[in-house]
């Protein structure tokens, strides 16, 4: 059975795993600082009680930023980054969050493709941004009212 629920920072160890295995874009000590920051939402989505994906989402007044988002292997290409996603955009539209960004880097065309199924525009870029000199592509979602 699929569910999605809140992480606790009790669980902050479980996210530093799925990252490791994943996109290891974060050390356990920024993990651990995620969920001591104001207004993030560290969320996962499972499959029985196991955490199969996770997003972290930071909302300022009307805007958003999601800090991170990923779907362990093994489990991608099967709709649960989607359906994800649209929990995350329900969860924006309730709380009349205007803007939604998030930058990827110009080599992962996997996640500008799916980014681009939810309607995320480019809107910018930072030149060398990551370790290996590629950009960071800004994308923003505008909710209309």
């Amino acid at each position: 059975m699929i569910s999605i629920k809140e992480i606790d920072h009790k669980e902050f160890e479980l996210c530093f795993e799925l990252d490791a295995n994943t996109i290891c874009l974060w050390t356990r000590r920024q993990w651990e600082s995620e969920f001591n920051k104001k207004g993030v939402k560290v969320v996962g989505i499972l499959i029985g009680n196991k955490i199969i994906g996770i997003y972290v989402v930071h909302t300022i007044i009307d805007e958003a930023q999601i800090n991170y988002f990923s779907i362990k292997k093994g489990f991608r290409r099967k709709g649960y980054g989607s359906y994800l996603m649209n929990y995350l955009l329900k969860q924006c539209e309730k709380l009349n969050i205007q803007k939604l960004l998030l930058e990827v880097s110009e080599t992962n065309l996997i996640a500008e493709v799916f980014y681009s199924k939810f309607n995320f525009l480019t809107v910018g870029r930072r030149k060398n941004y990551y370790k290996d000199g590629s950009d960071a592509v800004l994308k923003e979602k505008i909710f209309i009212k």
